[in-house]
């Protein structure tokens, strides 16, 4: 495996050479901690943004929030999502807001155009503008003022760094990366909220936790898996239709989970083996950290043949040219041999 501390993980062709590289570090842990492959320095201190959203939908469940309120699987799966705000998804989060008697007007990760380029199109063409329900986090938002709601606490404010909410998911992620975060670094999200700083190798280890919960406590294995299970089975809610983690996790039969997070973080679950995954892109590029990823599982011999030819198109992403011509490729770094690990 490379040893340089941030090691060239995806690369873009054109005409023959390498026009472009991303560097970054991957970095595979069981269950138990151990690291299976690492590619690059995994201490490497990263802000996970939204590649841990299961964990901070964990208190959704553990509170009794979730049951209270009757919250679906694809509610579940939206808690954990950077959804791309599609009318399933505005409308959805505005359902379970409602049901609550609550409203957009109550979250507070601010709004934005959707990502989905059919959905803004449509958007703006009726003439609406919009709301936070269209920001790719409100789904995790609605999961907090679930949880705020249930216990009685304030909702006004509850993205703040002292606030109850905040406090509960910092001491969970704490548990489950086993670092104390209210010690280390930390700063807003893109919604609001305080994300903290970590290894990276702690990264993915709380996603190997969620691959193999049986070392948790029972209520908090039983919490693991019914958001394990609403992502892999709602991957629409979470990615969107042509998102790259909607897509693998389909052809991936539910038994890898994977989620990407701002500025080139990317999180999987790989259920079968018991292993958490997480990487990290320099230069914070998405494309080359869904790339990256799909060399990390080819490398690791999770992908067959079979899911690696329906997978090929997001696997390695042609270069065209605006008449469509194809000149070259995205595509991941040549990490090691499938099945060394």
């Amino acid at each position: 495996m490379p040893s340089l501390p941030h090691p060239i993980l995806a690369e873009i062709t054109r005409g023959g050479i390498v026009e472009s590289a991303h560097s970054g570090c991957a970095v595979v842990v069981d269950g138990g901690g151990g690291i299976v492959a690492e590619w690059g320095d995994s201490a490497r201190l990263t802000y996970p943004r939204s590649s841990n959203k299961i964990l901070q939908a964990l208190p959704l469940i553990e509170s009794g929030a979730a049951d209270r309120f009757q919250v679906s699987k694809a509610e579940l799966a939206l808690a954990c999502a950077s959804h791309r705000g599609e009318i399933q998804h505005v409308e959805t989060v505005q359902a379970w807001l409602a049901r609550m008697g609550l409203s957009d007007a109550d979250l507070e990760c601010g709004s934005h155009w959707p990502f989905d380029e059919a959905a803004t199109l449509a958007l703006a063409r009726s003439g609406a503008t919009p709301t936070a329900a269209h920001n790719n986090c409100s789904g995790k938002h609605t999961g907090f003022l679930a949880t705020a709601l249930h216990l009685g606490e304030p909702l006004k404010g509850y993205i703040g760094y002292d606030h109850p909410v905040q406090r509960r998911i910092t001491e969970t992620l704490s548990e489950m990366l086993e670092v104390d975060l209210f010690a280390a670094p930390w700063g807003a999200d893109g919604c609001g909220i305080p994300t903290m700083a970590a290894p990276l190798k702690s990264l993915a280890l709380s996603m190997a936790k969620c691959a193999d919960p049986s070392r948790l406590p029972p209520r908090r294995a039983e919490a693991v898996r019914r958001l394990v299970d609403a992502m892999a089975t709602e991957g629409f809610y979470v990615d969107g239709t042509l998102g790259f983690a909607t897509r693998l996790m389909a052809v991936a039969g539910a038994q890898i989970v994977c989620k990407i997070g701002a500025e080139g973080v990317f999180t999987a679950i790989v259920r079968e083996k018991g292993w958490g995954i997480a990487l990290k892109i320099e230069d914070g590029t998405a494309r080359a950290a869904e790339i990256a990823l799909g060399g990390v599982l080819r490398a690791l011999g999770l992908l067959s043949e079979a899911q690696q030819l329906a997978l090929a198109d997001i696997l390695t992403v042609p270069v065209k040219t605006r008449a469509g011509v194809h000149v070259g490729d995205l595509r991941a770094a040549d990490l090691g041999t499938p099945g060394a690990f």
